[in-house]
């Protein structure tokens, strides 16, 4: 550990010395608290916001606004926050990233600071990964929040502008990154101050603050805030050219041949080879380069004599797109075609990324390639990253089980730090050695025996994959042992059942395959999800919530349901609980840790091991040789000559570094991103101020004559270049009518 490390490490411990401090105050009042009728928690809330309101620090508010919240959410949706949620609450209101394990209730921790931070009149956005959670959160906690007087608004895709103004309204806001993102980009496009929705209706805050950014939630904040970083939110106007040429392209990409120059050749001789290939493509950086001879090619298939005149420039790009396409961008893994049309697959949720599109003619040469519809290239009109939207927030805090891997990047770009909120209840679940096979075929082979012996045991089983793809094999292969099971990955018929899916995959014998598990939202829970459950059980009567009679029958079976998931909860843990079994390294280690948190929820037992093998992508492009000799030097077969797997250390270690250069790969991208955005966004700013000042009705005459002498003295100096008259152009200058 650095000297870096341990000072960091000597200042946490100070700090969790001061929140379990505060931790005793706040349960201090929790006997006089519950003393209180429900007009009088809203009277001591509603005397806590004019407390606020006439300038007291939120700090001193604190304690007791927090006995206050978790006494309404005992009284209104039964639960009462942990001592470490409270915790987890102080580390959100200090602006910083709770890293709070799956299963430890992020989600009631947030009322915490929202409930306190709302008391200022400012309005609190909550960022959640997807509308659906946006809706379920919110609708979750509001009765926590009606009791004390805060209103709740929900952001969603496509919403009319009415409900859009009226929720940012509201003290606290529920919605989407992109959601917030893209508003912020539509209200300074705005025609007039009524077409705007962020501010809500609210005054104008103080100089030196931001207008209604006031303060941040970030949920899933290492998905949100690491992940969807590398692309800037934009939106397109009018089609910018038409996609008849990307046709022509897909129709050549296929015809070119793909070749690798030799490794390890002389710099010098680099100079003299000659590729007999047409292009070569780069699987780690996602880039291709042509040669001379695909170049030709090019040319005749084209019917052009020269490939890089300039009025030929834009053929290159449409090249370059169309070979991007054929070699490293792959159906049902980095995409899916639905309904005939290309949808972006997340790499880190699984999920289908709605609405966004590769750019740069990216997306149109996939399209082509699919032979769907292309959809024309817009003109960007407005874009931000989500980087700069989110450092425009006064201050800004995020929850997450997994950030500590990133905690570098978070304090580089966003000034925040990362404090591990310990568990309610001690961690006692297995993580075991990778298992390392020579080739897929091996690792295939007992994966499927591993998932068939522990089902047959009746442990439930979670099969983490990195793709669409291979998690339908997987499936094939599971359905010829006869292994009844159920799939979760980013294809509609599957993402429709995902809160039923993942609520069931804690039954006894239980597989589920689910294409990356970040952001779900949901438990698993060991037996099965009783609440889940009985509503199923209601929904088989024709009933659904919000039905007159629903909640009567839901009353009526669910004690039955419990019992029953119960008997099933104690069958789970004398089988060894949840068993995540990981089919490959992702590129990033804090993936393969949300897949991990699945299991060992509330201090239940579990286990989790990953099969890996020397032709995975992640092995193959990042530490192939290392780990090729140190399987060739250990690696065996059994008896029946199946390979045996290999759980060496030196070969964990190598896969994390592996691991770890991606990672850095993938922070210098976004890291340039961001440099880039940087510019535009000083340009940005300047201009959005100027907007809100002409909407506002403001006096201009100021900056306009700062303008208009500053364009003046730039004209002069072009003019009048040199220290004799005679030079200048005063004809340019001052142009005769």
């Amino acid at each position: 550990m650095s000297f870096l490390d341990r000072a960091l490490r000597i200042g946490e411990a100070k700090k969790f010395k001061d929140y379990e401090r505060r931790v005793g105050q706040i349960n201090a009042y929790e006997e006089e608290l519950e003393l209180h009728d429900d007009a009088e928690l809203r009277h001591a809330t509603d005397a806590l916001r004019e407390r606020a309101v006439g300038g007291e620090g939120l700090d001193e508010l604190l304690d007791e606004c927090f006995a206050l919240v978790r006494e309404a959410a005992k009284r209104t949706i039964g639960e009462r926050h942990y001592d470490v949620q409270l915790i987890g609450g102080m580390v959100l209101h200090d602006g910083a990233i709770a890293e709070m394990k799956t299963g430890e209730g992020k989600t009631l921790t947030a009322t915490l600071a929202v409930v306190l931070n709302s008391l200022g009149g400012r309005g609190v956005h909550v960022v959640t990964v997807n509308d659906y959670l946006a809706r379920r959160d919110a609708t979750w906690m509001k009765p926590i929040y009606d009791m004390l007087g805060v209103t709740v608004g929900v952001l969603q895709n496509m919403q009319p502008y009415e409900e859009k103004r009226a929720a940012y309204a509201a003290d606290v806001t529920y919605g989407t990154n992109s959601e917030f993102g893209f508003d912020y980009l539509r209200d300074n496009m705005a025609k007039s101050l009524e077409e705007k929705v962020q501010h809500g209706g609210r005054p104008k805050p103080e100089e030196g603050e931001s207008p209604y950014h006031t303060y941040a939630i970030v949920d899933e904040v290492d998905n949100i805030l690491i992940d969807e970083a590398r692309t800037p939110l934009i939106i397109s106007g009018a089609p910018e050219q038409a996609a008849d040429l990307y046709v022509k392209f897909a129709k050549l990409a296929p015809i070119l041949e793909p070749g690798k120059t030799p490794e390890g050749m002389d710099p010098r001789m680099k100079k003299q080879f000659v590729a007999d290939f047409d292009y070569e493509f780069d699987e780690k950086h996602k880039t291709v380069a042509i040669t001379e001879q695909g170049v030709a090619k090019a040319e005749r298939f084209l019917g052009i004599d020269h490939l890089y005149r300039a009025e030929n420039g834009h053929l290159v790009n449409h090249l370059i797109q169309a070979l991007k396409a054929q070699s490293l961008y792959q159906r049902d893994v980095d995409y899916a075609v639905i309904d005939d049309e290309v949808k972006i697959i997340d790499e880190f949720t699984g999920r289908i990324l709605e609405g966004r599109r590769w750019s740069e003619g990216l997306h149109q040469a996939v399209e082509a390639k699919e032979g769907v519809r292309i959809q024309e290239e817009n003109q960007t009109l407005a874009t931000i990253t989500l980087q700069n939207y989110f450092r425009m927030y006064d201050k800004l805090a995020g929850m997450t089980g997994t950030a500590l891997t990133e905690a570098v990047e978070f304090m580089k770009i966003y000034e925040l730090p990362v404090v591990e909120v310990p568990t309610n209840r001690p961690m006692i679940r297995d993580d075991y050695n990778d298992q390392v096979y020579k080739t897929k075929d091996g690792k295939w082979t007992s994966v499927i025996d591993e998932i068939e012996t522990r089902h047959k045991a009746g442990q439930p089983v979670l099969v983490g994959t990195i793709s669409v793809e291979v998690s339908e094999l997987v499936s094939q292969r599971l359905s010829q042992k006869g292994i009844k099971h159920t799939v979760l990955n980013a294809k509609p018929e599957h993402a429709e059942r995902e809160g039923e899916t993942i609520a069931e995959a804690g039954a006894p014998g239980a597989v589920t395959i689910a294409t990356n598990m970040a952001g779900r939202g949901v438990d698993i829970k060991l037996g099965g999800n009783d609440e889940h459950l009985a509503r199923l059980e209601v929904a088989k009567l024709g009933l659904k919530p919000g039905d007159p009679d629903f909640q009567t029958h839901y009353e009526k079976v669910l004690p039955t349901i419990r019992d029953r998931v119960q008997l099933a909860r104690e069958q789970v843990i004398d089988a060894g609980g949840l068993f995540i079994l990981g089919t490959e390294r992702h590129e990033s280690r804090r993936i393969d840790n949300q897949l991990r948190g699945r299991s060992g929820r509330q201090g239940d037992p579990g286990e989790s091991r990953f099969f890996l093998s020397a032709q995975d992508d992640l092995v193959r492009l990042f530490a192939g040789e290392r780990i090729y000799k140190i399987l060739d030097r250990l690696g065996t077969t059994d008896d029946e000559g199946n390979e045996e797997p290999i759980e060496a250390k030196m070969l964990s270690k190598q896969i994390e570094k592996a691991q770890k250069k991606v990672e850095e790969q993938h922070f210098l991208m976004r890291k340039h991103t961001l440099e880039y955005d940087d510019v535009a966004n000083q340009q940005r700013e300047v201009i959005y101020r100027y907007r809100d000042d002409v909407l506002e009705g403001r006096d201009m005459s100021e900056p306009a004559r700062e303008q208009i002498g500053e364009l003046i003295e730039r004209l002069v100096e072009e003019y009048t270049v040199g220290d004799f008259v005679e030079d200048w152009d005063i004809d340019g200058l001052c142009p005769r009518r």
